[in-house]
């Protein structure tokens, strides 16, 4: 399914599932952090939100390591009586993928490094870089056209451009005296890149050579004002989506950073946030959050009215263990970095019936 397949969603019907459903079991994480016992489950018809509704999200598939890919076994190891076994990730934070799919870009803190998924080729790889791109904290990840990779790195204090190959290319924000980067939005339409200063309380711009256009925000509470922003986004019409997390809230501003609007407070009742971090946006411009307390991502209209959650805590197919971050590809695939389950979850949102297969 591209995004021109997409037809705008009638989300009326998702309220009576959200309130029979979803809530409840997003509720029973909010007890504490530790995920529940793994158990076997059934993904086959894993939707979201349940039946006799109309399914809005489907789970596709999880990425550990070399070992979710499919590769054939290798015949030297096997006759040796060897278990052929790969790269895993260890703790993912940021997660991003090419439009069609193909390869899925993680950064793993712990690593200290990108783990890059390649359907195609049946292998997971870390991303090897030049002694100038060496990473200690990677935190958010995103591609542009070219195949030109953007990391923030909170110990370095910069964004780092690097070529497909790993090759560094540029290293910004030194020059801004950035204090900690995290979130990354590019929109190519407009030739911007933001970036979240998540200490000094604002978001930077740039273009996509690297030059430093503007910020705009300060520390507070009121309009416009962050409180330890964390992570971005941007939608197709240019609009520029904040999680706002010591607020407790998400902001929009226009592409020049004037203030548009906000929703979210602190709480847990429906809509409200307890620490969100990674958003998204789908080709329906429908904004996603995901929630590292409530183990969970909850979807909302342009307005900020909920529309749907997914997820609790736990280790199963569709629950999250301190979910991070969360990217969504052209084709309106949803990845999401669990983090304390050491894995990235993919979904679909599905429009029509018909959808989108990997």
């Amino acid at each position: 399914m591209g995004t021109g397949d997409v037809e705008k969603v009638d989300w009326s019907g998702w309220k009576r599932a959200v309130l029979r459903t979803c809530m409840g079991l997003a509720l029973a994480g909010l007890a504490g952090c530790a995920a529940e016992p793994a158990k076997k489950v059934s993904t086959e018809d894993l939707v979201w939100p349940m039946p006799p509704e109309q399914p809005r999200i489907r789970y596709l598939a999880e990425y550990r390591g070399h070992d979710d890919l499919g590769a054939k076994d290798d015949f030297k190891a096997r006759l040796l009586g060897e278990k052929k076994s790969g790269l895993t990730l260890d703790k993912p934070y940021g997660v991003t993928a090419t439009p069609d799919g193909r390869r899925i870009y993680v950064t793993d803190t712990r690593m200290r490094a990108i783990v890059v998924f390649d359907l195609d080729k049946r292998e997971a790889r870390p991303l090897q870089t030049d002694a100038h791109g060496a990473l200690y904290n990677p935190l958010e990840i995103r591609l542009d056209s070219r195949g030109r990779i953007y990391v923030s790195d909170s110990e370095r204090n910069e964004v780092l451009v690097l070529t497909p190959e790993g090759k560094t290319l540029q290293a910004l924000g030194k020059q801004e005296g950035v204090g900690r980067p995290t979130g990354l939005a590019l929109d190519e339409a407009r030739n911007r890149l933001y970036v979240a200063d998540t200490v000094k309380h604002r978001v930077l711009a740039y273009d996509m050579e690297g030059k430093f256009l503007f910020d705009f925000g300060e520390r507070g509470a009121e309009p416009g004002q962050f409180n330890y922003p964390v992570n971005l986004a941007v939608d197709r019409d240019g609009r520029i989506m904040v999680a706002d997390t010591g607020n407790f809230r998400v902001q929009t501003f226009d592409a020049q950073g004037k203030y548009l609007d906000t929703f979210g407070k602190l709480g847990d009742s429906y809509g409200s946030f307890s620490r969100p971090k990674g958003i998204a946006v789908d080709s329906d411009n429908n904004i996603y959050v995901i929630d590292a307390a409530f183990n969970n991502f909850q979807i909302f209209d342009t307005s900020g009215k909920l529309l749907l959650f997914v997820g609790r805590a736990g280790r199963d197919p569709g629950t999250f263990w301190i979910p991070t971050a969360i990217f969504i590809d052209a084709s309106n695939r949803i990845y999401v970095a669990d983090s304390m389950n050491a894995r990235v979850q993919v979904f679909q949102y599905v429009a029509n019936k018909k959808g989108a297969e990997r």
